[in-house]
């Protein structure tokens, strides 16, 4: 959102308190967001009733018109701002970012629509639920300048791999829909406890989702839950352990686990629906963390429409222990 007609930074909008009203011009970077989101997003601090007021008594107008909180934003439309007066908060000083924990060395994949991450394990995709900061509010702090950023799709805290954001909401909107629609490729890789014989087999469990009296969201096989199917193809067998390659067809919480588990193939190193015993000797193999990789995904480019493959190779924590699988499989 830029301003239309005299400079104003976002951080400025926090304070309209000066008896003028502001005029701003939409962007493509928010092209398609309802208009009750965005003014919640630029007016911090304003309470949501007080937005829905401004709308419902016509202060707020689109191209000299009274819109409702659905209004979805055009290109090129002109919005009337009242004077909103917001509390003056203290500025926070960020600290410097580590350089171990900084996530645009992980980039794989970037143009002006997309940008395709190597998640890393053990790093939620959102803040919240005691994790001060996840993957989006890191790559905003890195990337200060990208005028729009967001979630595609999400990852497990505990699994690594092919990540996509968008960086245009018409770019969003196209993934978002390509996913509801089965359009998106999406192929992971887990290691298993057991020998998996079928070259090739789908899975189809209904999976509902509740908590634990802990309040820890799980996932189990349910008749009452949603459809979710997943398809297996191996890739390699060990004495004790099968490679899978899985294809998700429906995108549930914690899917392939669950569906593994379910199966009598628990993925190495869960800690939510693994085998514990297995888990306990596995760390001290030097498989410190759930054996779940998104190495690939293949999907229509939102914006172009060309076929596009990202890959994200096996961290070293997970190609080292195949190795180490692949050592003892020669000795015996």
């Amino acid at each position: 959102m830029t301003v239309f007609s005299r400079p104003l930074s976002i951080s400025k909008v926090e304070n309209l308190s000066k008896a003028s009203v502001t005029w701003l011009n939409v962007d493509e970077s928010s092209e398609g967001q309802r208009i009750d989101n965005f003014l919640a997003k630029h007016l911090k601090g304003v309470p949501k009733s007080h937005i829905y007021r401004i709308l419902r008594s016509g202060e707020v107008r689109v191209d000299s018109k009274r819109v409702d909180a659905t209004h979805r934003l055009r290109m090129g439309e002109v919005l009337r701002v009242p004077p909103v007066r917001v509390g003056a908060r203290p500025e926070t000083v960020q600290a410097p970012i580590p350089t171990a924990s900084r996530l645009v060395p992980h980039i794989i994949y970037q143009d002006e629509a997309l940008l395709v991450l190597n998640k890393p394990a053990g790093m939620a995709v959102h803040g919240g639920s005691g994790v001060s900061r996840g993957v989006i509010e890191q790559l905003r702090l890195e990337l200060p300048d990208a005028k729009f950023l967001e979630l595609a799709h999400r990852l497990d805290r505990e699994t690594s791999g092919v990540l996509l954001l968008a960086k245009k909401r018409a770019a969003l909107v196209e993934l978002h829909r390509a996913m509801r629609e089965g359009e998106m490729d999406k192929r992971y890789l887990a290691l298993v406890k057991g020998k998996w014989l079928n070259a090739r087999q789908s899975i189809r469990f209904p999976l509902l989702k509740f908590h634990t009296a802990e309040g820890e969201r799980r996932v189990s096989v349910s008749p009452e839950g949603q459809t979710a199917h997943t398809i297996f193809n191996l890739k390699k067998t060990w004495p004790g352990f099968s490679l899978l390659e899985a294809e998700l067809k429906t995108g549930r919480t914690h899917q392939i686990r669950v569906h593994l588990a379910h199966s009598g193939f628990p993925i190495a190193g869960d800690d939510k629906y693994g085998d514990f015993a297995l888990h306990r000797e596995l760390h001290k193999r030097g498989l410190k963390r759930m054996f779940l990789h998104a190495y690939k995904v293949t999907i229509r480019h939102p914006l172009t429409g060309a076929s596009l493959t990202v890959e994200a190779p096996l961290p070293d924590e997970l190609a080292n222990f195949l190795n180490k699988l692949d050592e003892n499989a020669e000795t015996l």
